[in-house]
């Protein structure tokens, strides 16, 4: 079970308040490390002509294939000093978060939003205070049309796991002497 889940008196699987509750919750995070939302750092990095399509991460990283599915993470396309700082945030604020289920405090799904965003200013970050300048969904049509281009160089230059053994094991095998007359 998340900490949500444990500590909101309002908590439903199901409910679509929820579902909006961790899209916003992810946004905030975001934002407050790269100054852009989920969609906005997909929209704006997922790109066909560059190396690994602009992932820093995936699936089958480093050496795997990218797959469709990599490429409307948002996460995927942190660099190294964005996602370290989010894991920082992250692990601070689960223990934040974890205090006020210790001290009992009921808490509803709203109020963890309210607390999210007093925790980043506390904490010297911008906070987002709208849903950003591009859709989830109008992100998600962007990365795989870039990834529909992408992955026609991919399938052209991906070397499978099998075709790196047999050509290991070709070079190691002894060549044959042509035989003379």
């Amino acid at each position: 079970p998340t900490i949500y889940e444990q500590c909101s008196i309002d908590y439903d699987k199901y409910a679509e308040t929820t579902q909006t509750f961790f899209k916003t919750v992810q946004n905030k995070l975001h934002w407050a490390v790269a100054g852009k939302t989920a969609a906005e750092l997909i929209a704006e990095r997922a790109d066909a002509e560059k190396p690994a399509m602009g992932l820093t991460t995936w699936k089958n990283a480093p050496k795997g294939k990218i797959l469709k599915g990599d490429v409307s993470v948002a996460k995927n396309y942190l660099i190294e000093n964005e996602i370290k700082e989010l894991e920082r945030i992250v692990s601070m604020y689960l223990d934040y978060a974890e205090n006020q289920a210790a001290r009992q405090i009921p808490m509803k799904m709203a109020d963890w939003v309210a607390r999210l965003d007093a925790f980043l200013q506390f904490n010297e970050y911008e906070v987002l205070a709208n849903a950003g300048k591009v859709s989830a969904e109008v992100a998600k049509r962007l990365a795989e049309e870039e990834y529909d281009k992408f992955r026609v160089h991919q399938d052209r230059e991906f070397e499978s796991d099998f075709e790196a053994e047999v050509k290991r094991i070709e070079s190691k095998r002894p060549r044959k002497r042509k035989e003379e007359p």
